[in-house]
C-alpha cells in the first residue's frame, strides 16, 4: 500500500526491541521508513533525503495490537450498579444504557478508546461492536479509527435471541438473523481491504453463545469464509458462561465452538478464561487464536485464564483490553504487565518475563489477527512503532530498560502508523482531544441523567 509519507529516519535509540524472528534487541541503532514501511534497521544508517527523529534516551518497540475491545463501551466507564457485578448482572445494568446511543454516541467513544490505546502504545486495534441501536452503524467507529490514524479490524458483531426468548439482551437491542448477514456483507464490501498494509480489514463476530443462535453462528462462518474474513466472539468467559453452555447446548463451550466450525486460523475467542485441557489442545491443533483479556477478567471476577497453558500447547495468544466498562482501562502496555503478573501469581514467578509479555502483545497479538506484516521491527515490515522515553521517572534507575514492561513508562513519547506519525512528544497529532474529551463527558452525563 503505498503511502505519501516522506522517508522517515528514526535515530539513535538507546535500544530497540525489534521482535524479529530472532527477537535481536539492538543498542544504539536506527529505523528507516519508506513509503510506510520499514526500509533497514541497524547502526550508523544514512538517508541524506529522510526527515530525522533524534531518538536518543528512548526505548523503542513494535506498535503494539489489541486484539480484543468495545470501544463504545468508553461512555459507560465506573456505572454505579456495574461497578461490582459479575458479567451477567453486569450486562443486565448496562444493556438499557447503551440502548439510549446513536452514530454520535459511538463516533466520540470510539474517539476517546482508540486515543487511549494510541498514548499507551496501540498502532493496531480490534474492535467488537454487537449493538446498533438508533441507526447507529459499524461505519461510525470506522470513521473514528481513521480520523484518530490507527490501524483498525473492527467486527460486524450482532445479537439476535432476546429476553423473551431466553436469551440475556433485551429485545430492543437484538437484530433479525437474515439483516444482520446482510450487513455483515454490506460493510465487508465497503471497508475490508485485504492487501497487506491494510489499514482496515473487516471481520464477522456474533456476540456470544448466550444472545445469538446456533444457525447465525453457522451461517456466519460460512460468510466469512465466503469473503475471507476472520470470525470472532466471546467464549468461555466465566463460570456462568460454561453453566450457560451446558445447559443450553449440553456441552462444553471447546465442543460448541468446534460443532458450529468456529475454530482454525480464521477464528479467535476472546476470553477463554475457563477453557479446559481438552479445549486447549484443540485451538492448539487447529491454531485457533486467543484475545486474553487480563484486567476484565480480574475486574469481573471472571478468574485468570490459562494463557501458560495455551501459550506452550502452541495456541495463538494476543492480548486485548476489553471493554472500557469493564476494565475500566484502556492502557494496553498495563494490560502486558497485568498478564504478566497474573500468571506468576497462578504459575510461579518464573511463569512469564516481562519479555515474553511485550511478544503477546506484539507480534502475538499481530498472528491472533493475520496480520504478518505487523507486530515487528525488521525490513519489509509494516512501520507501526512505538517510542517510549527511558528518561521518565518510572524507568530511573532501571538496569533493564528492554524489560520495560515491569516498570513503564505506561504512555509513549513518540507513535508511528503506517510510517505517520500519530503522536509526538505524548501529543495526539489528528484531533482536538481536549474538544473531544468535553463532548464525551457531555455525552455521558446525559446519558447519566436519562438513566436516572
Amino acid at each position: 500500500m503505498a503511502s505519501s509519507v516522506p522517508d522517515l529516519l528514526l535515530r539513535g535509540a538507546d535500544v530497540i526491541v525489534t521482535m524479529d524472528d530472532k527477537r535481536a534487541e539492538l543498542a544504539g541503532a536506527d529505523i528507516l521508513i519508506s513509503e510506510g514501511v520499514i526500509s533497514a534497521v541497524g547502526a550508523g544508517l544514512v538517508a541524506p533525503d529522510a526527515e530525522v527523529i533524534d531518538l536518543t534516551g528512548c526505548i523503542v518497540t513494535p506498535g503494539l495490537v489489541n486484539t480484543h475491545h468495545h470501544l463504545y463501551q468508553t461512555l459507560t466507564r465506573a456505572v454505579p450498579g456495574a461497578q461490582d457485578a459479575l458479567l451477567f448482572g453486569w450486562l443486565q445494568t448496562l444493556y438499557p444504557i447503551w440502548a439510549r446511543f446513536g452514530p454520535e454516541e459511538m463516533f466520540v467513544s470510539a474517539q476517546i478508546g482508540l486515543v487511549e490505546l494510541a498514548l499507551s502504545g496501540c498502532t493496531l486495534t480490534s474492535d467488537h461492536l454487537y449493538l446498533f441501536p438508533n441507526g447507529a452503524r459499524l461505519d461510525d467507529t470506522i470513521a473514528a479509527a481513521a480520523e484518530v490514524g490507527l490501524r483498525f479490524h473492527p467486527t460486524r458483531g450482532a445479537m439476535s435471541i432476546g429476553e423473551s426468548n431466553g436469551g440475556l439482551p433485551p429485545d430492543v437491542l437484538v437484530e433479525g438473523e437474515s439483516a444482520i448477514l446482510e450487513d455483515c456483507i454490506r460493510v465487508i464490501d465497503a471497508f475490508h481491504d485485504p492487501a497487506p498494509g491494510a489499514m482496515v480489514r473487516v471481520g464477522v463476530a456474533p456476540c456470544s453463545p448466550f444472545s445469538v443462535s446456533r444457525d447465525l453462528m453457522r451461517e456466519a462462518a460460512l460468510l466469512a469464509r465466503d469473503k475471507g474474513v476472520m470470525l470472532h466472539t466471546h467464549l468461555a468467559e466465566n463460570n456462568e458462561d460454561v453453566a450457560y453452555s451446558l445447559e443450553k447446548f449440553g456441552c462444553r463451550p471447546g465442543q460448541y465452538v468446534e460443532d458450529l466450525g468456529w475454530i482454525g486460523d480464521d477464528v479467535w475467542h476472546a476470553h477463554c478464561v475457563k477453557l479446559n485441557g481438552q479445549e486447549i489442545d484443540l485451538f492448539a491443533k487447529t491454531r485457533t487464536g486467543v484475545a486474553h483479556c487480563p484486567c476484565s477478567n480480574c475486574r469481573l471476577g471472571s478468574g485468570i485464564a490459562p494463557a501458560r497453558a495455551m501459550r506452550d500447547a502452541g495456541v495463538p495468544v494476543g492480548l486485548g483490553v476489553d471493554g472500557s466498562a469493564s476494565n475500566d482501562v484502556g492502557n494496553l502496555i498495563g494490560e502486558a504487565r497485568q498478564a504478566m503478573l497474573l500468571q506468576r501469581v497462578q504459575n510461579g514467578a518464573d511463569a512469564m518475563s516481562a519479555r515474553e509479555a511485550l511478544e503477546i502483545a506484539t507480534r502475538g497479538g499481530a498472528a491472533v489477527l493475520g496480520r504478518d506484516d505487523c507486530g515487528q521491527i525488521s525490513t519489509g515490515k509494516r512501520a507501526d512503532i512505538a517510542v517510549w522515553d527511558a528518561q521518565a521517572v518510572e524507568n530511573a534507575g532501571s538496569w533493564d530498560p528492554a524489560a520495560l514492561v515491569l516498570s513503564g513508562p505506561s504512555k509513549v513519547r513518540h507513535l508511528f502508523v503506517e510510517g505517520r506519525q500519530i503522536v509526538a512528544d505524548g501529543i495526539m497529532q489528528a484531533i482536538d482531544l481536549p474538544r473531544v474529551i468535553a463532548r464525551q463527558n457531555s455525552l455521558a452525563k446525559r446519558l447519566a441523567r436519562l438513566s436516572d
